[in-house]
C-alpha cells in the first residue's frame, strides 16, 4: 500500500500559522486559555456576552486564582455585580479548574477608552404584533362601527385594539 501523500503541497494552514502569535498576546494579557476570548458568548451565554466582555486575567504573586476583569457600562454593572458567582463558575469550567478566583467589573461609557472601547452588540427589540384577545377585538369592532368610511374604520379598530390590549400599569 502507497504512503498517502499531503495534498497541500507545502502549504501551511494560516490557523497553524498564527497559533502561537494568538496564544502569546493573549497570555499576554492574561488569558492563557484564548478560548475564553474567541468563544465568550459561547461561555456565558448571549445575554451577558452583549452586557460585558473580558479585559484581562491577572494573577497574584503567591496566591492562589486569578482575577478577571470585565468590562460594562455603567447601567449594567450591578446586574452583573449579582451574577459574579455565576460568570466565575462558567469561567472556571472553561479553564478546567479554578483558576478564577474573583470577577472585578469595571465600567466605561459605550463609547469608551480608545483600547476597551465598550461597543456591545444589542440583541434587536422584538417588533412582532402580539395577538389581541377576543375581547378587545370585540370591543374595537363596537367603537369603529359608527363610522362610515371603510379605510377609516379599519384605522380606527386597529388602534382601538391596540390600545385596549396595553397592559394597564
Amino acid at each position: 500500500m502507497a504512503a498517502r501523500r499531503a495534498t497541500t503541497r507545502g502549504f501551511t494552514r494560516s490557523a497553524t500559522l498564527l497559533q502561537d502569535r494568538i496564544k502569546s498576546a493573549s497570555s499576554s494579557r492574561g488569558f492563557e486559555q484564548s478560548r475564553l476570548l474567541t468563544q465568550w458568548a459561547e461561555t456565558v451565554g448571549e445575554d451577558t456576552a452583549a452586557i460585558a466582555r473580558p479585559v484581562k486575567v491577572s494573577y497574584t504573586r503567591g496566591g492562589f486564582g486569578a482575577t478577571l476583569t470585565l468590562l460594562t457600562t455603567g447601567p449594567n454593572a450591578p446586574m452583573l455585580e449579582m451574577q459574579k458567582e455565576k460568570l466565575r463558575e462558567k469561567v472556571n469550567a472553561v479553564y478546567g479548574y479554578n483558576a478564577i478566583s474573583r470577577i472585578v467589573l469595571t465600567q466605561t461609557a459605550p463609547t469608551g477608552f480608545s483600547e476597551g472601547q465598550a461597543s456591545f452588540a444589542h440583541k434587536p427589540k422584538d417588533y412582532t404584533p402580539k395577538p389581541h384577545s377576543p375581547e378587545a377585538v370585540a370591543e374595537a369592532a363596537r367603537i369603529a362601527a359608527p363610522v362610515g368610511d371603510d379605510g377609516l374604520r379599519a384605522a380606527l379598530e386597529a388602534l382601538a385594539k391596540n390600545v385596549l390590549s396595553k397592559p394597564k400599569s
